[in-house]
């Protein structure tokens, strides 16, 4: 294993795609945009990173993501140090700033998809992927109290609910037009003091420490680069914040791409459970909630900061 990893570091372009994969995770196609090269080159060389067990593949669909792996102890022990010297390559400016083109492309196309489909997009979202009823249940999670942030409102469907429980609601999204969408349901059904906030999910408008709890409800399958999301969240959490995540079971609905403006075509809880502890957070819950006949299944996840008591125990169930 030693020998295998040695070897297949030892090109510049293998050193290279490793430092990139340490910011995400791209398909083939990214990468050959990424480094300027040929799709062949880039194959030949994410074949042998992977063989040595350096770099993991996440099939989503018909979509292949690479990422660092974890197959390869002997990697995991020198990657800190690996990380430092991989920051002195001599293309690594130019390769990080390929990385962010290709993460604002991801972003901007969500954006756009939004922006055409906010009238339309309750409607579109329940006919194209259907869920379990869940909602009722990710309610009881919410804290008491306090500030709650809601990342992605969309046309502001949990917004009158959450305002029950919260003492101070401040929802952000990057459309416009869904904003204004959810700014029209409050406005029809007389709700007041609920803060609307144009921002991404990766550069938050809030100082750091200023809420109390985040929720991310069928969000992150659209998010660029979720670890990425997953930080900034931690960072505009207070001690003892709350993070509860409802999103889609892991499926093959590859329409959903397309129709749906789905970067993720649904997570593992394994895979939520890994992000969110590279973020800084602590699981103290889980729960999957089946869906019946055509519906596609929800994962349910609370990550919690210093001193915050487990709110739910994993569980599976099926949708009501």
């Amino acid at each position: 294993m030693t020998l295998d990893t040695f070897k297949a570091l030892a090109d510049p372009c293998r050193l290279r795609l490793v430092a990139i994969l340490l910011h995400g995770e791209f398909t083939v196609q990214e990468l050959t945009r990424i480094l300027g090269m040929g799709q062949s080159r880039i194959s030949r060389h994410l074949k042998i990173l992977s063989e040595a067990g350096i770099l993991g593949v996440k099939r989503q669909g018909t979509w292949s993501y690479y990422r660092v792996g974890d197959d390869n102890r002997f990697f995991a022990a020198i990657r800190p140090v690996l990380e430092q010297e991989l920051a002195t390559l001599p293309d690594q400016g130019r390769d990080l700033a390929a990385v962010a083109a290709v993460l604002e492309e991801r972003r901007q196309r969500s954006r756009e998809f939004f922006d055409r489909h906010a009238r339309q997009w309750d409607d579109l979202a329940r006919t194209l992927l259907p869920v379990p009823e869940y909602r009722r249940h990710l309610l009881t999670l919410v804290p008491e109290g306090g500030t709650l942030v809601e990342i992605g409102v969309g046309t502001g469907g949990l917004l009158a609910e959450l305002a029950v429980r919260a003492d101070r609601v401040i929802g952000v999204d990057h459309s416009p037009a869904m904003l204004a969408e959810a700014r029209q349901r409050l406005t029809d059904n007389g709700i007041t003091g609920i803060d609307l906030r144009l921002g991404e999910m990766t550069h938050l408008p809030l100082p750091d420490g200023s809420a109390g709890s985040v929720l991310l409800n069928m969000v992150l399958h659209h998010a660029a680069d979720p670890p990425a999301v997953l930080a900034e969240i931690r960072r505009v959490l207070q001690p003892g914040g709350l993070l509860l995540i409802a999103d889609l079971a892991r499926h093959e609905r590859e329409a959903a791409r397309e129709q749906l403006a789905d970067q993720w075509l649904g997570f593992d809880e394994t895979e939520l459970t890994g992000w969110l502890r590279g973020a800084g957070f602590t699981m103290c819950g889980g729960e999957r909630i089946e869906g019946t006949a055509g519906e596609e299944s929800v994962v349910l996840v609370v990550g919690c900061t210093n001193h915050t008591k487990t709110t739910t125990k994993t569980s599976h169930r099926k949708g009501a």
